[in-house]
């Protein structure tokens, strides 16, 4: 679903055209300038230490009295944002032993986190991805000592970014690699893709306090928007009814803001616009107080159709289609008001200045991205540049201050006022290609998944070494994975350590350039007749036989065949995963109460038996073209089977439910028939996603595909049982396949499913260590 490739196709063509002469000084006085503005906006030293101490109670309220903090100025630390960590000068301890001073209540927050990490060999990752590991601290009144005057660690960068525009709506990212890229470095920018459309303010609490524990200074601050812009376009003539059409669903929001869609999964009812509005306003404190800068939005020209009524003279476009199946106007092609109407100006600093009166003064960094996922009405790069100035004029018309950060270099924007987002620069860094941004202050991103796919994936060295890269400096990734795997389970363990050397050059070695999206045949069945499919490549002079092929490397992969076959992305020897999950499996006695162990032993035994039921598919395909039906029902069997043990085994894990992400959406809900709005925006979101016909499915099904419990059993077990159902009735009937009543089938029961309220377990059940052990004997030994 993606149009990143488009996107960073624009961004080059633009670097390409408008190349700068800018020096090294006066990007560093640009910044420079920058980071004073924003620290001017900073709460008070009391007010950050407050919540500095905040963060500490809610992490490790035992060890309150343990630590001092103490906001200090950047002279102190050379003229940088940093942290120190040092003991408490003994004459005057009161029970403290470890002081902690920083520029920032998050420089504080981070230094914790250091002495934690690096004194203490705990572990802090996302809550989704086994959450922390503090059985290592010492009892208070024990903490290890600092060495010498203590360590001071400097920012090497001056923002950390996080998150991404479709953050707000897709759903966590699970998976070991994960934890790795934001804890190789606690200094250094990086979005993700971790939903919180569902998620209330004891959540958000969580989420931020982690922020600041992992350095993170400019997160985006995107909830509540729509009822500013309700707000704002009320003033311009248009009523909430209006706006029905206009704003997406809850689990559809992102879309809905970068003009992709309109009215799908709607409407917003007034609760939810306040509801959300009311969080802003407690997200906004809290990083204030922490001392962050948030990333608030701007306009990018979407508007409601209603404006073409309102406005008839105003210079209105419909956009293209965007991944419709039959292009219904309800939800298609929505509007983009030219940059060169007045109004755009007008409508645009209308939402500053609402942002302001609602907020106050809390930023003057945001963010817009007019073409995110769709294309400009034409490619002329006069027209670019007109957009780009509209927009930078509206987000300052009110606030001299702005600074536009996106995803592309425009030269229309004056210089000191952009920061550009390098947004996939772990696999494909424009910054090379650029001469870092030709002197354009820029972030260093990676993007962990698309569409909040679970599998575990990820280019360690390159996460190493690219922000360092771009620095112009060196690191290593193997030094710090031993720490890693100390801190992450509390224990060294030689087997754990074994087999962590082992993901670092399998699956943590993803080197091939391709962009994961999860297309295991689980969770994204093949939508085809294969008979034809096999048809063709015998046409093609091709003989029958094993559809994997294995290169030099021992990797194995789906040989390129045709479209109408989705190709599972594997990168790695399989063989190699299973001897580091049998290594898993042996460190069980020694780690089997730990909750981060649990996670990552789920997570690697779902992985190694995903991509073996890729070859059980596969061997059913081929049974399939040579008409054999005893093979062909074994092998189903086989597969129906491995879902339904993957499903049993994720059972285990609070991290792996379907019925956490259902549950979440429904207690938003103020009255019965948002609750079935909420489920429905929930349910459709990680399956069939957009709109479909009776036999035509969306083409965004199964992009935010989920490992879960409860959407293995009850979605994909069936989906799988009915498909193999009528493979096997035309291969017994000597019939061909009935693609098309087939279709009808299991998109009429996808509609059924999205549309249910049937309650699926919040708790995990089932000891994890057993029945992963009892899958191996069973599928692996």
């Amino acid at each position: 679903m993606s149009n990143f490739k488009a996107v960073q196709l624009l961004a080059f063509l633009l670097l390409l055209a408008f190349p700068t002469t800018t020096t090294t000084s006066q990007v560093n006085e640009a910044m420079e300038v920058i980071s004073t503005r924003l620290d001017s906006k900073k709460a008070t030293s009391s007010i950050q230490k407050a919540a500095a101490m905040g963060v500490l109670k809610r992490l490790l309220p035992t060890h309150v009295s343990s630590f001092d903090f103490k906001i200090v100025p950047k002279d102190v630390c050379g003229g940088y944002s940093c942290f120190w960590i040092s003991n408490v000068d003994s004459g005057n301890k009161q029970g403290k032993e470890i002081m902690i001073k920083g520029t920032t209540a998050v420089e504080i927050a981070s230094g914790l986190h250091w002495y934690l990490k690096y004194w203490c060999g705990a572990h802090i990752s996302w809550d989704k991805t086994g959450g922390v590991q503090l059985s290592s601290i010492p009892s208070p009144g024990s903490l290890p000592v600092v060495k010498d005057e203590g360590v001071m660690i400097q920012r090497p960068v001056p923002w950390n970014y996080y998150q991404n525009v479709v953050t707000s709506s897709y759903v966590d990212p699970f998976g070991i690699h994960r934890d790795l890229q934001l804890l190789s470095y606690n200094l250094h920018p990086r979005p993700s893709k971790i939903q919180y459309v569902w998620w209330d303010w004891e959540r958000w609490e969580k989420e931020i306090d982690w922020m600041a524990l992992q350095g993170i200074n400019l997160p985006l601050a995107f909830t509540g928007q729509e009822a500013v812009w309700q707000k704002v376009f009320k003033s311009f003539y248009t009523s909430k009814e209006d706006l029905d059409g206009f704003f997406g669903g809850p689990a559809f929001l992102a879309w809905a803001r970068m003009g992709n869609l309109h009215g799908w999964g709607g409407p917003l009812e007034q609760s939810w616009l306040n509801q959300q509005l009311a969080l802003q306003k407690l997200i906004l404190s809290r990083m204030i107080e922490l001392g962050m800068t948030p990333v608030l939005p701007s306009f990018s020209g979407n508007v409601p159709v209603a404006l073409k009524k309102k406005f008839p003279s105003a210079n209105i476009t419909r956009l293209g289609e965007w991944n419709t199946v039959d292009g219904n106007p309800r939800w298609c092609c929505t509007y983009l008001l030219d940059p060169s109407d007045p109004l755009f100006v007008e409508i645009g600093d209308a939402f500053i200045k609402q942002q302001l009166k609602e907020y106050g003064d809390v930023t003057d960094i945001y963010n817009c991205d007019t073409f995110n996922e769709n294309a400009p009405p034409t490619s002329d790069p006069a027209y670019i540049s007109l957009l780009g100035a509209a927009v930078y004029k509206a987000m300052s018309y009110s606030n001299k201050n702005a600074v536009w950060l996106m995803q592309a270099l425009l030269h229309s924007v004056p210089f000191g006022k952009m920061i550009v987002l390098d947004l996939f620069a772990d696999v494909k860094p424009i910054w090379e290609e650029s001469s870092q941004f030709y002197g354009t202050p820029y972030v260093w991103c990676l993007l962990h998944n698309f569409g909040g796919n679970i599998e575990m994936y990820g280019i360690l060295d390159v996460i190493s070494s690219g922000p360092v890269d771009a620095r112009i400096s060196q690191n290593s990734t193997m030094d710090w994975l031993k720490s890693y795997s100390y801190r992450r389970y509390g224990k060294e363990i030689n087997l754990i350590d074994a087999a962590w050397e082992i993901l670092h050059r399998t699956i943590y070695n993803c080197t091939d350039g391709i962009a994961d999206h999860n297309k295991d045949f689980i969770v994204k069945l093949p939508d085809w007749d294969p008979s034809l499919y096999f048809h063709s490549i015998m046409s093609k002079g091709s003989r029958i036989g094993n559809l994997f092929e294995q290169d030099n490397t021992k990797r194995f992969f789906l040989r390129e065949t045709t479209s109408d076959l989705p190709q599972p992305h594997l990168w790695y020897s399989n063989e190699e995963a299973i001897i580091a999950l049998q290594l898993f499996l042996d460190a069980g006695n020694y780690l089997a109460g730990s909750l981060t162990y649990r996670y990552d032993l789920v997570d690697l035994t779902r992985q190694v038996l995903s991509k073996l039921a890729n070859h059980v598919y596969m061997d059913a395909m081929l049974a399939f073209q040579v008409k054999d039906a005893k093979s062909l029902s074994l092998h189903s069997q086989k597969f129906v089977q491995l879902i339904k043990d993957i499903d049993i085994l994720l059972a285990t894990d609070n991290n792996f439910l379907l019925g956490t992400w259902i549950e979440s959406a429904k207690r938003l809900a103020v009255s019965p028939s948002e609750k079935r709005q909420y489920e429905w925006n929930a349910r459709t979101q990680v399956t069939m996603w957009y709109d479909n016909t009776e036999t035509e499915q969306s083409k965004l099904h199964d992009y935010a595909n989920k490992f879960w419990s409860g959407l293995l059993a009850r979605y994909y077990l069936p989906r799988a049982s009915t498909y193999f159902h009528y493979l096997l009735t035309s291969v017994q009937r000597n019939e061909s396949f009935k693609l098309d009543e087939w279709r009808r089938e299991w998109i009429s029961f996808s509609n059924k499913w999205q549309s249910g309220t049937e309650l699926y377990p919040v708790q995990a059940r089932g000891d994890s260590l057993a029945i992963s052990k009892a899958l191996f004997k069973k599928y692996l030994s």
